[in-house]
């Protein structure tokens, strides 16, 4: 088999298709749900053959247990614990914890 390339400019080229495949999740997610899930999927897929990460504005709108697109007050809850966002999906009903930092003045 061959050799995958992982050259800088391949990377730049999963970037942008794990960017255009989140976009175009959010714009299906109210007429079909399941088609931004399996954008969402297949985004993930992306990254992990290219060994990118996926960036954090992108990671926090996904559940990590069941790869769901998130939208607030559709499919997940918001709540905020003790310095802790806490993101409860209701697709696996998984809770996901961010740690909330001050910014440093």
């Amino acid at each position: 088999m061959r050799e995958k390339s992982k050259t800088s400019a391949t990377k730049q080229i999963a970037r942008e298709r794990v960017a255009v495949l989140f976009s175009r999740a959010e714009a299906a997610f109210s007429l079909h749900p399941e088609r931004s899930n399996r954008y969402v999927e297949i985004a993930r897929k992306i990254a992990m053959r290219q060994r990118i990460r996926i960036d954090r504005e992108f990671r926090r709108r996904f559940c990590h247990h069941c790869s769901a697109y998130l939208m607030p007050g559709q499919n997940m809850r918001v709540r905020v614990h003790r310095g802790n966002v806490v993101v409860t999906c209701h697709v696996c009903n998984k809770k996901t914890r961010y740690r909330v930092v001050k910014p440093h003045v």
